[in-house]
């Protein structure tokens, strides 16, 4: 078993979702990922590890990152959240930063650094 920091991440764009697992997989984290919150719901609900959830805030099938966050954290109350988004919402239901895409590399990597301190 790996030593690394576990990031969760899910997102419905492919493209982000690789990036990001690279970006994130370079800096020393063990990435597992989805593309909707129902492959999370399931890894978390089996027991699956994961320190960090980055999570879409707008995603389809009706439930959005602010509700998978309160899900994930039923499941693991010690995750801790991060927040990705290309729109404008409001951030009253944050638990965690929410970051803007397109995203910086080193912003992505550096917002999960802190959450891991924090």
């Amino acid at each position: 078993m790996s030593g690394r920091r576990r990031v969760l991440l899910i997102d419905d764009d492919e493209a982000f979702r690789y990036s990001a697992s690279r970006v994130l997989n370079a800096a020393g984290f063990e990435v597992t990922s989805y593309p909707d919150y129902r492959g999370a719901l399931d890894y978390l609900q089996r027991g699956g590890p994961a320190d960090v959830l980055v999570t879409d805030i707008m995603m389809p099938e009706h439930i959005h990152g602010f509700a998978l966050a309160r899900m994930a954290r039923m499941c693991n109350t010690d995750i801790k959240v991060i927040y990705v988004t290309a729109f404008d919402v409001p951030k009253d239901e944050a638990i965690g930063p929410i970051l803007r895409k397109p995203l910086n590399d080193d912003e992505l990597v550096k917002q999960v650094q802190l959450a891991l301190a924090a």
